[in-house]
């Protein structure tokens, strides 16, 4: 039983961090993952998924809804023309700026779970 109440207090240390991001930053996690994922150059709809860990169903959502945000610019891919990618618009380098990826709070009961670095 403690290994479910430890599983359940993380799942609420979770939700309490997107709770408070998405006050903090006008973004859920996961549009927030998608920003820092994005620093590293641009990227297709897949890779985006992967990285993220995301069915592509979810990802796509994702990648519309901070792209209805003007934070992300889409792209046509140099050898195919049908394949899209994705890279961070100018307000999403802004936005990105301001998140500072490698310095967001996190809970302490998060700390004791997460690796050090």
């Amino acid at each position: 039983m403690d290994t479910l109440c430890l599983i359940r207090d993380i799942y609420r240390s979770i939700g309490d961090f997107e709770a408070n991001f998405q006050q903090t930053h006008d973004l859920c996690l996961n549009e927030g993952m998608l920003l820092c994922t994005l620093q590293k150059g641009k990227l297709s709809s897949g890779e985006i998924a992967a990285a993220l860990g995301l069915t592509h169903s979810n990802a796509s959502k994702v990648i519309k809804s901070v792209e209805d945000k003007g934070l992300v610019d889409r792209v046509l891919g140099d050898k195919d023309k049908r394949q899209m990618y994705f890279s961070l618009s100018e307000k999403g380098k802004k936005r990105l700026s301001s998140i500072k990826c490698d310095r967001v709070e996190i809970p302490e009961l998060l700390k004791n779970v997460l690796p050090k670095e």
